[in-house]
């Protein structure tokens, strides 16, 4: 029930107001968001560089309302392949697609991407494109397809919540698609996503024996030291190395899983947005687990 109120909050325009211009709530954020600037964001990253993690930035915004924003997006992540490129840092790159138009038009937005995508393998890099909620995920798929055909240097990510999922990784890997298994941060209906979080953690488990051994480079997304452990095991059972997949964390969640990863010599990514558009993104982190909650209510009262 909290985790619905929040996700229906990160809808409201008027909450958002409140939210963006509290200092207390913005002392919160800043948990999880490396700041608005790239200049911080590039200084998260070498901080987790330094520390044994390799990163990717994102950029946040999504749902743009017009072809010029859509552009700004593009000419912001273009920039950013440059910015890692002169720093010497270990890091990709995350978009959303509808921050690249796709609510506007899909050829448009495929262009958009594409010009990303060029602009990472020039520079050695990657692009990944992030899985929002069920109605895009047909429109993502497709389109990711389309351009892995043409360039490499693209992947996507999938999520354990939705039904079709095991589809979609079947799909992918036709194409040699790099993916990120995550869980889902969208509230979804029961039609298209398993509503019991037993079910959606046994999927994951599925979906990560099936990408483990299938010869590609992988990402698993979680905080979750059962889905870690599980992971950890069959990699180990299979002969799967730790060079040949990676686990990926979001910024400011359980710094302490991700060193003891790094400890135990696994490959670790630390996920970092930044950008002035930050309130729907933070939200999805408060949904997440309660006790992400129970940290902005001290600050409200602080």
């Amino acid at each position: 029930m909290l985790r619905a109120t929040l996700l229906k909050l990160s809808e409201s325009k008027g909450f958002a107001n409140w939210v963006v211009t509290n200092p207390s709530a913005n002392r919160t954020a800043h948990r999880f968001v490396a700041g608005e600037t790239l200049h911080e964001a590039i200084a998260a990253a070498r901080a987790c560089n330094n520390a044994g993690m390799l990163t990717s930035l994102d950029y946040l915004g999504e749902n743009v309302a017009t072809t010029a924003d859509a552009q700004r997006a593009r000419d912001a992540y273009l920039e950013i392949f440059d910015r890692i490129a002169a720093e010497k840092l270990q890091a990709n790159v995350s978009c959303k697609l509808t921050q690249l138009g796709l609510d506007l038009s899909v050829e448009f937005c495929e262009g958009l991407v594409l010009s990303v995508v060029e602009r990472a393998a020039a520079h050695d890099n990657f692009l990944r494109v992030d899985m929002e909620g069920s109605v895009y995920t047909q429109r993502t798929v497709e389109l990711v397809k389309r351009i892995r055909a043409r360039n490499p240097a693209i992947g996507t990510v999938v999520q354990s919540s939705l039904y079709r999922t095991a589809d979609d990784v079947r799909d992918l890997l036709a194409y040699g698609c790099r993916i990120r298994l995550c869980k889902g941060a969208y509230k979804e209906s029961a039609e298209v996503a398993y509503p019991r979080k037993s079910d959606v953690d046994a999927n994951y488990v599925r979906l990560m024996q099936v990408l483990l051994p299938s010869g590609f480079y992988h990402a698993i997304a979680t905080h979750d030291p059962r889905m870690i452990g599980a992971t950890i095991r069959f990699a180990a059972a299979k002969q799967i190395t730790k060079d040949d997949f990676e686990f990926q964390m979001l910024y400011g969640v359980r710094t302490d899983l991700q060193q003891q990863l790094v400890r135990d010599g696994f490959r670790v990514r630390v996920y970092i947005p930044f950008g002035r558009d930050w309130f729907p993104y933070f939200m999805r982190r408060l949904a997440e687990r309660p006790a992400n909650v129970a940290f902005l209510l001290r600050n409200l009262f602080r």
